[in-house]
């Protein structure tokens, strides 16, 4: 290659830091996941050596095992967590190795992994860096979320008080109010039943029993879900994810260096990837649906299906954010995977499992698996490139060619990514 050529190549960037963090001469655009890892998620407290640089070491050494590279291969990492204190994701990260690369720390609710991973997606699809590490984590105090900070400011108070506007306020813990109000409103718009919600939590039960990953892997009769402890609403116990501890990785890195480092075998292409938050509507239009994430997730899903060229009907298997069995209902019909109001049939089809025209949490989701906070973005990243490369076990989707991910946060941000073989992708070029 002439230096003239070479020259083109180099971003002015580049030319002004001249450090190793800058791709010199990937191609922007194409990103790709080589390696993925995370940990068993375990009930607060119950193991003593699950401190969060435990959480990262085991996620992250797994990770680049599994991607076959080295620490010193990383060029950037952007590490999530919401229970922490500063710059926690140096102190997870220095143990494997003092490189002297840009750590940034990461925190948007329950989004936190994912919005991790986004922020990993833009650096190399911007063409600033060939290799980076996403990092999730959360070391969680038992019970329900509750609010840290009494001095200041909460983020979801407009949400709350949105709420209080429609639906008195109760004793029970403030995100099942939220959530469980906006499965009310669904039923006595639509006419959705209480079954409906507890299948959600019946399927995603029966799917954790194959996921050794899993924060529970206890199967339960439908009955037994129903008859579970009331929450609120529509919510019982057995429909509510739990807190949990955990950690989950993802490298991610861009065409060039996949095919210098021989990658192609393992890797896994993000078709898309957007962030959306809320929109006006969300408390505008007095909605307990809109007001806990639908348009947003309406908006990034279908950003994301507008710039890749494809829709929900292609896609086989889907990771998406049951925080309650009435968000992964209506998320269904924000995401495009049934019409509006039509969740419950598509429940009632079984076309959220095994068998049926959708996949939805093989995982066994955040009601099963659990939800450490900055952790599960990255484990549903986890789950998703597990199906692509056929490499699920019992959990293993039949012809997973398209996967579809969804990780939302009260406050709020909510990401959504659409991802595929490399080969899918190509046939579309």
């Amino acid at each position: 290659m002439s230096s003239l050529a070479k020259a083109v190549l180099i971003s002015p960037i580049t030319k002004l830091f001249g450090y190793r963090t800058m791709a010199t001469g990937a191609s922007p655009g194409r990103v790709f996941v080589v390696g993925v890892g995370m940990t068993k998620f375990e009930k607060p407290g119950s193991r003593d050596d699950f401190d969060y640089p435990d959480m990262a070491k085991e996620c992250v050494e797994s990770a680049m095992t599994d991607a076959k590279l080295k620490y010193d291969q990383v060029e950037q990492a952007c590490v999530g967590y919401v229970y922490g204190d500063s710059t926690c994701g140096q102190r997870a990260l220095y143990p494997l190795g003092m490189t002297g690369i840009p750590i940034y720390n990461v925190n948007n609710n329950c989004a936190t992994g994912s919005s991790a991973l986004h922020l990993a997606y833009q650096l190399i699809s911007g063409g600033l860096s060939n290799c980076v590490l996403a990092l999730g984590f959360e070391k969680m105090q038992k019970g329900s979320l509750a609010s840290v900070f009494s001095d200041r400011a909460n983020p979801i108070q407009p949400h709350v008080e949105n709420m209080m506007e429609l639906r008195e306020l109760t004793a029970s813990p403030m995100a099942a109010q939220l959530f469980g109000n906006a499965g009310l409103e669904h039923m006595e718009k639509y006419g959705t039943k209480e079954e409906h919600f507890a299948k959600i939590a019946w399927k995603n039960h029966n799917h954790s029993a194959n996921n050794p990953k899993s924060q529970f892997q206890d199967k339960y009769t439908l009955e037994q879900i129903q008859n579970a402890p009331k929450i609120h609403g529509v919510l019982t116990k057995l429909q509510c994810c739990p807190t949990s501890d955990g950690g989950a990785a993802a490298i991610l890195a861009s065409q060039q260096f996949v095919q210098e480092n021989g990658l192609q075998d393992k890797a896994i292409e993000i078709l898309g990837i957007e962030m959306r938050t809320d929109p006006s509507s969300s408390f505008k239009d007095k909605s307990c649906i809109k007001n806990v994430g639908y348009d947003m997730t309406k908006m990034a899903a279908d950003s994301v299906f507008q710039k890749t060229g494809l829709s929900a009907t292609d896609v086989q298997v889907v990771e998406l954010h049951d925080c309650f069995s009435a968000n992964e209902l209506i998320t269904y019909e924000a995401l495009g995977l049934c019409e509006e109001g039509k969740a419950g049939e598509l429940i009632d089809r079984n076309d959220n499992t095994y068998g049926g025209k959708y996949v939805v949490n093989p995982s066994g989701g955040l009601i099963s698996k659990g939800h450490p906070l900055g952790a599960t973005g990255l484990a549903q990243c986890y789950e998703l490139t597990s199906q692509l490369r056929g490499e699920a076990g019992p959990r293993q989707v039949e012809g997973a060619r398209l996967a579809l991910q969804h990780n939302l946060g009260l406050g709020g941000a909510c990401v959504v990514a659409l991802y595929a073989k490399p080969e899918l992708k190509q046939a579309k070029l």
